[in-house]
């Protein structure tokens, strides 16, 4: 074998560790990602599962799944929901909503533990169960929806960018960002927004039991404190984490202190590198290209 021919084995070996190399630090840095586990974070008695609800509402299906499956487990004596979230889009809400109050029905207990803000959508998927618990200084409530249409079309007058539109319909580009929003194209958006208003004011009315005067004199947007909404019947009681802890446990039969189930998805390497990155670009993706048109969605500082 010539000497030529043992450097080129050498080098196509060496390359060959390298591809092999990095697909196992590929592998280790994104395996694991979606896997779930079930862990006990406190007590030692009979089973109440935890589902939270954080940030802006864009999707419903990981709460759904949860609960279904909670719902489905006769270990579980009774589910917690712990709402922290200013809300978001409608339909997400509303099928979070519905869930609930399935589950609820059912007969198994489902108590809402309120965080620092469980408005608008978090407040529209709360009303589902059995009892709300907020501490005094929650907001909650903005019975109400948004919608926020960007606006570039003097933008693209000052770029020299023309666009053309050919539509079918008057009003299929009403809402488009590169056209000034007519007095109709308004109109016609304001009666969405009425009917989307108006199914929240129904739920509302209808879960915790109140006049349709009282609803339309709440309805207006507006975030509660944690104490206003106990005293407007928007919530039942006043009480910590903890304390909804003890009413779940109450409600389902449950003596002495009873095991708190949590879900936890592996962490990949990844995202322990670049979490909080891709995080943020996610972040700020939904919020300018993902935004949706109709919104349950505080929109306070």
């Amino acid at each position: 074998m010539s000497k030529s021919t043992k450097w080129f084995l050498i080098i196509l070996g060496c390359l060959a560790l390298a591809v092999l190399g990095f697909s196992v630090l590929i592998v280790s840095v994104f395996s694991g990602a979606g896997d779930r586990t079930e862990v006990v974070t406190s007590g030692s008695g009979q089973k109440i599962a935890v589902v939270e609800l954080t940030g802006v509402i864009s999707s419903s299906e990981d709460v759904v799944r949860q609960l279904k499956k909670h719902r489905d487990n006769k270990s579980i004596r009774a589910i917690l929901l712990h709402v922290d979230s200013p809300g978001g889009a409608v339909v997400p809400s509303q099928e979070m909503y519905e869930e609930v109050k399935r589950t609820r029905d059912s007969g198994k207990p489902v108590v809402v533990s309120m965080g620092s803000l469980a408005a608008s959508g978090g407040y529209y998927v709360s009303c589902g169960a059995s009892r709300l618990v907020a501490n005094k200084g929650t907001l909650t409530g903005s019975i109400g929806v948004i919608s926020e249409f960007l606006q570039f079309r003097e933008a693209l007058n000052k770029l020299g960018i023309d666009i053309k539109t050919v539509k079918s319909g008057k009003l299929k580009d009403a809402g488009s960002p590169a056209k000034k929003m007519t007095e109709e194209d308004q109109q016609y958006f304001q009666s969405l927004m009425d009917d989307v208003h108006q199914q929240f004011m129904d739920v509302v009315e209808k879960e915790r039991e109140l006049s349709q005067e009282e609803i339309l004199a709440l309805a207006d947007g507006r975030v509660f404190t944690g104490q206003q909404a106990v005293d407007l019947g928007l919530v039942d009681t006043i009480g910590t984490f903890e304390d909804a802890v003890k009413i779940a446990a109450s409600l389902a039969g449950i003596d002495g202190e009873p095991s708190l189930v949590r879900e936890r998805r592996r962490v990949t390497m990844f995202e322990r590198l670049f979490g909080d990155v891709a995080e943020g670009i996610s972040d700020v993706k939904q919020e300018i290209l993902k935004r949706p048109v109709l919104s349950y969605r505080f929109v306070g500082p």
